[in-house]
C-alpha cells in the first residue's frame, strides 16, 4: 500500500471513529428530556460531509491518474471554475472509446492546460455549454452533446450532470461537473454521482 493510499485509510477511520463516537452521544442523550440532541446532528452532518469530501477526492485521483498525467492541472481549473461559478462539464475518456456517444463538438486537439480549459467553460464561450472530451493528456474536442440519462436522480440535478452520469452508464469515462448554480464539484463514474467539494 502507497504513502497516499495509507494516509487516506489513517483518515477515513478516525473519522468513522469521530461519527462512531458522536452517534452514541446522540444515543445516550435521547431520553434526556432537557437535553436539545439539534447541535449534536449538526455535528454528525459535518462529519460525513467532511469523510464523503475526503473519499471523493481520493477516489477521483485514483480514477484519473492512470489515463491522464495532466491530473493537477484538470484539478485546478475546476476548483478554480468552482470558484467562480462558471459550470463545466469535462469527460475524461478512459478504456473505451466515446466517440459514437458524442456529436457537434468543435475539435480542439491542444494539450491539456488548466488556462484553456478556464477559458472554454467562460461564460458566453460558445463551447462552455457542451462537454469537453480529454484522451490521455490532450483536449480533444469541446462543445460535444452527450447522451442523457433517464436514471431517477436522488436529489434534483441538471442537464450537466443528467449528460454526465449518461456518458459513464454507456463507457469507463470519468466525468467532471461543476455547477454554476452552486459552484459544487462532483464527478459521475459507472453511472453514479458523487460530490467532491460542497
Amino acid at each position: 500500500m502507497d504513502a497516499e493510499a495509507l494516509k487516506f485509510r489513517v483518515n477515513v477511520a478516525r473519522y468513522l471513529s469521530e461519527i462512531h463516537s458522536s452517534v452514541s452521544e446522540i444515543e445516550n442523550s435521547i431520553d434526556e428530556l432537557d437535553c436539545c440532541i439539534l447541535s449534536n446532528f449538526e455535528k454528525l452532518a459535518s462529519l460525513v460531509a467532511d469523510v464523503q469530501t475526503i473519499s471523493s477526492s481520493y477516489y477521483l485521483k485514483s480514477y484519473l491518474e492512470p489515463y491522464t498525467h495532466e491530473f493537477s492541472d484538470i484539478a485546478q481549473a475546476v476548483d478554480t471554475l468552482s470558484a467562480k461559478r462558471h459550470g463545466a462539464l469535462i469527460i475524461v475518456e478512459r478504456s473505451n472509446p466515446i466517440e459514437a456517444l458524442i456529436n457537434n463538438g468543435i475539435q480542439i486537439n491542444a494539450k491539456v492546460s488548466q488556462q484553456l480549459l478556464e477559458a472554454i467553460f467562460y461564460p458566453g464561450n460558445p463551447l462552455h455549454d457542451g462537454g469537453t472530451v480529454i484522451l490521455q493528456d490532450r483536449i480533444l474536442s469541446a462543445g460535444n452533446i452527450l447522451p442523457i440519462s433517464n436514471k431517477p436522480a436522488k436529489r434534483k440535478i441538471g442537464t450537466r450532470h443528467r449528460a454526465a452520469i449518461g456518458i459513464t452508464e454507456h463507457t469507463d469515462a470519468l466525468a467532471l461537473i461543476v455547477s454554476e448554480e452552486t459552484g459544487r464539484i462532483s464527478f459521475a463514474y459507472g453511472g453514479d454521482l458523487y460530490v467532491v467539494k460542497t
